[in-house]
């Protein structure tokens, strides 16, 4: 059985182990990387997409970054459970044309008895920026 470390369940060090984990991950900007901490059949919101499993996730994720270019991710611990995380987020990208983003959201996370997050619900605004305002 796969597991994926620190497990729940969760103490505050544990959750920013975890938190800082995924920023990682996701600044890698590998999907197969980034789809291996999920369950096999994770459960995900993404703006008003709905996602379903690892291979829906790789293609997701594929996707945005094909769109999403020079990406970079900050994730902030919010609180904890459990077997629950909720985290802030800010990222920065341009579009294809040189234009800026920030990003800035709020995610929930459940995961399973081997540490594999089972359900990720992201909220997520997009935010014009020019190249001098940017944070990361």
């Amino acid at each position: 059985m796969e597991k994926k470390h620190p497990l729940p369940p969760f103490n505050e060090e544990t959750a920013k182990q975890k938190i800082q984990m995924a920023e990682d991950a996701w600044n890698s900007q590998n999907p197969e990387k980034v789809a291996l901490a999920y369950t096999p059949n994770s459960e995900w919101r993404n703006r008003d997409q709905f996602i379903n499993g690892r291979e829906a996730i790789v293609e997701f994720l594929t996707e945005k970054w094909e769109k999403e270019l020079d990406y970079k991710l900050k994730k902030e611990y919010w609180s904890h459970t459990e077997n629950r995380i909720a985290v802030r987020f800010e990222y920065e990208y341009r579009n294809a044309s040189g234009k800026w983003f920030r990003a800035y959201g709020n995610e929930n996370w459940e995961f399973d008895e081997n540490g594999l997050m089972a359900k990720r619900f992201a909220s997520i605004n997009d935010l014009a920026i020019e190249e001098k305002d940017r944070k990361f």
